[in-house]
Parts: C-alpha cells; structure tokens; sequence
C-alpha cells in the first residue's frame, strides 16, 4: 500500500443540484419566461378544454339529474300498409297507467283550433302556438314548474281557462295570470305560465286546456296524442317493453315508444368526444413547447461551455452535470406547466361564471397535465445533458 491519498468524486445532495440547476434559470430569466410560455400555453389549452368540457357535461348531468332519465312519451304509430298514423284509443293513459312500475301518467291531445290574443287578430296568424287538451297528472309527470299562477285541475279543467308555456305566452304578449285569449269564438283565462320544460318542447309552444272543456267547447275527440309517464329507474326498461302490448294488444307495432331524455344523454356523450379533439390540440401545443424548452437548453449548453469546463476540472462529474442540466429542464418544464394550470383554471372558472354552469377541473386533468410537463422536461432536457457530460473541461475551457 503506497500512501497517496485516495481520490473521491464530490457528490451532490438534491439541495445542491436543485440549486445548480436553478442557477441557470436565474441568469436568463427573459429567457425562462419565453421558453417556459410554450409549455403554459400547451397546459392552460388542455386544462381549459378539459375544464370547460367537464363544466358543461356536469350542468348537463345535474339537468338531467333534475328532469330524470325515467319518463317515456308514448305517441301514435304509424301504419305499415297506409302509411298513415294510428291514432292511440281514448283511455291509453290509463292503460298506461296500469303498468306495474308506472308512478305517474299525464296526456295532451291535440285541440284543432287556434288561439288568439283577441278576436281582431286573423285566425291565419298562429304563431305557431298549437291548443292542446292536458289531463290533471301532466304538469307531477313532466316535473314541471310554474313560473307564475297555477295548472290546470279537475275544477278549473271544466271551465274556459288555459295554461300557457313559457314560448307561447311570450308570443301571445302574455306576462301574468289572469289576463285572457281567445279560443274558438270565446276568451280563456289564463291561469298559469310554464317554466321551461327541456324534456317536452311541444308543450312551451302550447296552450293547454282541461281535458273536459276541450271536449265540450272545442271539438276535441278526446284521443291523446302523447301520453307522458314516469316509472321507477329499475323498471325503465320492462315498461318500455309492455306500454306497445298494454296500449294495442292486437297491433302494438303501431304504438311509438320514445325516451326524451335521450337527446340529452348524447349530448353529454358529444362533450367527451369534441373535448378529446382539442385535447389533441392542446398535446401539439405542449409538445411544440416541448421543443422550444429543449432548443433553450442546448443555447444554454453552447453558451456554458466555459462553466461546464470548469466545474469538470475541480472535480464535477459527468452524472453530475447531466443532473444539473436535466434538473433545470424540469424546473424549465414545471414552471411552464404550474403557469398552464393557473391559466387554464381561470379561463374555465370564465367560462364557468359568464355561462352560469358550474366550475369543474378534474383532479386528474391537473394531476396529467403537470406529470405530462415533467416527462417532456426530462425528455427536452436529456439531450443538452449528456452533451454537456461529454465535453471535455480542457476543450470547453479553451474554446471560452
């Protein structure tokens, strides 16, 4: 054994190489903010697009959430031979009615007579308002509300009066119960207007009237044309099956079975879809950042060579440096991606505020997109490092 000291290589704790790798950053800060926009811009995009997207499916959700997903329309078919509708019988809302699972059941019929502000109006201008018949169970069964008076019940259904849904009364100029309309040569008065009603648009555009003085006033045959009922959400389906056999044992092809909830159900579908196109997007702006963190950390390689050589020379090594220059690719990276987040958070919670939806940011969104961020930062940055390793401190401090 000689006694020369044995040589050792210096090493490095995580402060020390976060603070060398923040070195850099702290030099060029015009620099760190320019390559790091690209990264925030690729963020905030996919954040926003994932917030926005989740925003509005979540208004859709609690919409339907509110309106259900267990009333079925029940309408007139069609027949195969004519062509031409089959009209439901008279007593198909309590056949409907009778099914077991069915809590609620209500009915319109079409009424073939207009309705008027007053009698000076030409009967040609409708508005394109259409008098329906209703029975006493609609308005529970459609889980409706009234914006203002009260619906039609077994008392007042025997009497000219009318109940107005929210599009109809705005076309008649109708702002409160108790003024009148004209009905077939004589005026109803209004008790009632409608809040919307997303799952039954027909009725908006609707005056309805009782189902009894439809059919002594109005020439109504007392046929329903639509047959609305709730069931429980078990028993969605096996209803769906009986209402065609329990409404026309002998043709029951010709009974129209329909879910009105279904349109909104796509849509909520159709959110995922467009999000994960601009979700695509949102990954080619991150990726173009990417390169621009990358290309920084190469100009900073090149401009370094001098600081590379010397801490080569007193001892550095090469696992060292690439620590240094791929820790600063990820500072690079995450201060891009924490700036995306913020952005991307506040333009949803915009969004959110001036649309009147709520603020929804799924927590794996953030989560993704930040660990997206420290995998093209690692990525970006392991080039520049390991040619800053393989300089030779002779060389780089010559070349200074």
């Amino acid at each position: 054994m000689s006694g020369r000291p044995v040589l050792r290589p210096a090493r490095l704790g995580p402060r020390d190489i976060l603070h060398t790798g923040a070195a850099g950053m702290r030099s060029r800060p015009l620099r760190v903010v320019l390559s790091a926009l690209g990264i925030a811009i690729g963020i905030a995009t996919m954040i926003a697009v994932v917030g926005i997207s989740a925003s509005s499916k979540e208004q859709l959700l609690r919409e339907l959430d509110k309106l259900g997903t267990n009333m079925l329309v029940v309408t007139p078919g069609t027949d195969l031979l004519t062509g031409k509708p089959v009209p439901l019988a008279k007593d198909a809302a309590g056949r409907v009615g009778r099914i077991a699972g069915v809590e609620h059941v209500g009915a319109t019929g079409s009424v073939p007579q207009t309705v008027r502000r007053s009698e000076k109006i030409p009967e040609t201008i409708t508005g394109g308002i259409q008098v329906q018949a209703a029975t006493d169970g609609l308005l529970t069964t459609l889980r409706g509300t009234m914006r203002s008076g009260t619906f039609l019940n077994s008392a007042t259904g025997k009497y000219p009066s009318v109940v107005l849904g929210d599009v109809a009364a705005g076309r008649l100029g109708i702002t409160a119960p108790g003024q009148q309309v004209f009905i077939n040569g004589q005026y109803f008065t209004v008790l009632g207007i409608l809040d919307p009603l997303p799952l039954a648009p027909d009725i908006a555009r609707s005056a309805l009237v009782g189902w009894d003085v439809a059919t002594s006033r109005l020439g109504f045959d007392g046929r329903p044309t639509a047959v609305y009922e709730r069931s429980a959400d078990a028993s969605v389906d096996r209803v769906h099956d009986l209402i065609p056999r329990t409404v026309s044992p002998e043709t029951p092809r010709n009974v129209g079975v329909t879910d009105p909830s279904s349109g909104l159900q796509a849509k909520a579908a159709a959110e995922g879809a467009l999000s994960s196109l601009l979700l695509g997007l949102g990954g080619v702006a991150l990726l173009v950042g990417g390169v621009g963190v990358a290309n920084t950390m190469i100009i900073s390689v090149l401009e370094r060579r001098y600081e590379i050589g010397l801490r080569r020379s007193i001892g550095a090594t090469r696992g060292q440096i690439r620590g240094q220059f791929v820790t600063e690719s990820l500072l690079l990276s995450g201060l891009g991606g924490a700036a995306g987040i913020v952005l991307g958070g506040a333009a949803t919670a915009v969004y959110s505020v001036s649309s009147g939806i709520p603020w929804v940011i799924p927590p794996w969104a953030v989560a993704g997109g930040f660990g997206a961020t420290l995998v093209i930062g690692t990525v970006a940055g392991l080039y520049p490092a390991v040619r800053a390793s393989r300089l030779s401190p002779t060389l780089a401090l010559h070349s200074a």
